[in-house]
C-alpha cells in the first residue's frame, strides 16, 4: 500500500462541516461591502517578486523572510505567491487606469501565503478580505471604512471587538522620529531582545509594538511619533476622530500602533480582541498615499484594510453564530422503479422555489432512507412511494416536530399533498418559519 500525502504545513483543507460559518461570513461581508458602493477586483495569486520587494520595503520581515518566492523554470521570471493584496490591487489600478474616470471604491477576498510558524489564527495560507478607496484624500474615507466595518462585527454577531487608532504622520516626519528612535534604542541595547536588536536600523518602529514584557517600560520611555507631527498631520488625525466621535464609534488612541510595511501614512487602525489569545487582531487597515506613485502610477492618495477571516471564523464559532441555517432544507425519499422519476420530478420543483434539497440516490427501504434524512438535518421529508405515486401525491414529515406523539408511536406529524401543491405547500412553510 502506498503512503499517505498530507497537506503542507499550516494550509489547511476546508472541510463541509466548516463551510457554512466561512459562507455566512462571506454572504455578510458581500452584503455590506456593496451597501457602501464597493466593487470586487480579484487579482492574480502570482505576482512578480519586484511587487513586493518595491511595496512592501527590502527590510520588512515579509519580503526578508516570510515570502514564498520562486523563479519560474519555463521562462525565469522572478514570482512570488502573494503575502498581501494591497500592492496586487495597486498594481492593477495603475495598469488597468481605473482612476482614469476618478476615484473608486474596491474589494477583494481570497488565499494569502506567508511562511511563519503556525498557530492557531496564523497559518501559511490564510485568507483576508481586503477594501481599498482610492482618490479620496480626507478623513471621511477613514471614517466610512470605520463604520462600514462596525457595521459587519454587528451583523456577524461578533463580541467584544474594540477599535485602536494611531497616526504615523509624513515620511518626513518619520523620519525625524526615526533618527532620534534609533539614537535612543542604542543607548539602551543591552535592554533589546533579539527581534529588537535585529530591527534597530532595518525597522525601528516595529520595536515600539513588541509584545515582550520586560521591554515595556522601554518602549513607554521611548520617542513618541505623535511629538514629531507637523499641523497638517494632526489636523488630520483630530478630524477623523471628531468623525467618529460624532458616528457614536468608541475608540482608543495607541501610540504604539504601528504598521510592518513601509507604505503606510497618517492614519492606521486595527479592530482587535481578547479572545484569541496573543493573535488578537482581526482587522488593520489605513492610509497609504505614497503607495500608487511608487509602484509606477500617477500620485494618488488612499485609505484601506483587511480582514484575517481564519481569526474572524474563530470568533464566530466562539459565539457559535452563523451555524443555524441546515445545508439541506427538504430530503426526498421513494421506492425505487417509477416512483424514482416523480420524485426527480418534485424536488425540481422544490428547487424552482428557492429550497436546498436532497434528493436520495441509490436503493435502500423507506426506514432507511428516513434515517438519512434525519442526519442530513433537513426540516421536512418528502415521501414519493408507490401508494403516494398512485395517487399522485406526496407526503410531508416534519423531521424536527416536537409535539406529541401520536397513537401509532410516530413522533413526527406527517400530511399527504397533491403533488402540483407540494412545491408552493413547501414553501409557505419555509417563510413562516423565517417569519
Amino acid at each position: 500500500m502506498s503512503s499517505k500525502i498530507a497537506a503542507v504545513r499550516g494550509m489547511n483543507d476546508l472541510l463541509p462541516a466548516q463551510a457554512q460559518v466561512w459562507e455566512t461570513f462571506e454572504a455578510c461581508a458581500v452584503r455590506v461591502l456593496r451597501g457602501y458602493g464597493y466593487v470586487q477586483i480579484r487579482t492574480p495569486i502570482l505576482e512578480p517578486t519586484a511587487l513586493f520587494r518595491r511595496g512592501l520595503g527590502e527590510v520588512t520581515d515579509i519580503v526578508e523572510r516570510e515570502m514564498y518566492s520562486f523563479v519560474d523554470s519555463l521562462n525565469g521570471e522572478a514570482l512570488t505567491l502573494r503575502p498581501e493584496n494591497t500592492a496586487g490591487v495597486v498594481r492593477a489600478v495603475i495598469e488597468h487606469s481605473l482612476l482614469y474616470d476618478g476615484p473608486c471604491r474596491l474589494w477583494y477576498m481570497g488565499p494569502m501565503f506567508r511562511h511563519e510558524r503556525p498557530q492557531r489564527g496564523r497559518y501559511r495560507q490564510f485568507y483576508q478580505l481586503g477594501a481599498e478607496a482610492f482618490g479620496f484624500p480626507g478623513p471621511d474615507v477613514e471614517c466610512e471604512q470605520i463604520l462600514m466595518l462596525k457595521r459587519l462585527w454587528h451583523e456577524l454577531g461578533l463580541p467584544a471587538v474594540r477599535l485602536e487608532l494611531n497616526t504615523l504622520g509624513q515620511p518626513p516626519e518619520r523620519a525625524r522620529h526615526r533618527t532620534d528612535l534609533i539614537r535612543y534604542l542604542e543607548g539602551h541595547h543591552d535592554q533589546l531582545d533579539e527581534s529588537a536588536r535585529r530591527r534597530v536600523h532595518s525597522n525601528p518602529l516595529r520595536i515600539l509594538d513588541t509584545k515582550n514584557p520586560s521591554m515595556q517600560e522601554l518602549v513607554a520611555a521611548a520617542p513618541r511619533l505623535l511629538d514629531y507631527l507637523g499641523e497638517a498631520s494632526l489636523a488630520h488625525f483630530e478630524d477623523l476622530q471628531q468623525l467618529l466621535r460624532s458616528a457614536g464609534v468608541d475608540f482608543r488612541v495607541n501610540p504604539r500602533l504601528v504598521r510592518g510595511l513601509d507604505y503606510y501614512n497618517l492614519t492606521v487602525f486595527e479592530w482587535v480582541t481578547d479572545r484569541l489569545g496573543a493573535q488578537g487582531t482581526i482587522c488593520g487597515g489605513g492610509r497609504y498615499d505614497g503607495l500608487v506613485e511608487l509602484l509606477g502610477g500617477k500620485p494618488a492618495p488612499a485609505c484601506g484594510f483587511s480582514i484575517g477571516i481564519d481569526r474572524v471564523i474563530e470568533l464566530m464559532r466562539d459565539n457559535a453564530s452563523g451555524a443555524s441555517d441546515p445545508l439541506c432544507q427538504v430530503y426526498v425519499l421513494h421506492q425505487g422503479a417509477g416512483t424514482y422519476e416523480i420524485a426527480l420530478q418534485a424536488a425540481e420543483r422544490l428547487r424552482d422555489c428557492g429550497l436546498r434539497v436532497i434528493l436520495h440516490c441509490g436503493e435502500g427501504s423507506l426506514k432507511s432512507q428516513m434515517k438519512r434524512a434525519d442526519a442530513s438535518g433537513a426540516r421536512f421529508g418528502v415521501i414519493v412511494g408507490e401508494q403516494e405515486a398512485a395517487q399522485s401525491t406526496a407526503a410531508i414529515k416534519d423531521l424536527r416536530f416536537t409535539g406529541a406523539t401520536s397513537a401509532d408511536g410516530d413522533t413526527g406529524r406527517q400530511r399527504a399533498v397533491p403533488l402540483e401543491q407540494l412545491a408552493p405547500t413547501l414553501a409557505r412553510e419555509f417563510a413562516q418559519l423565517a417569519g
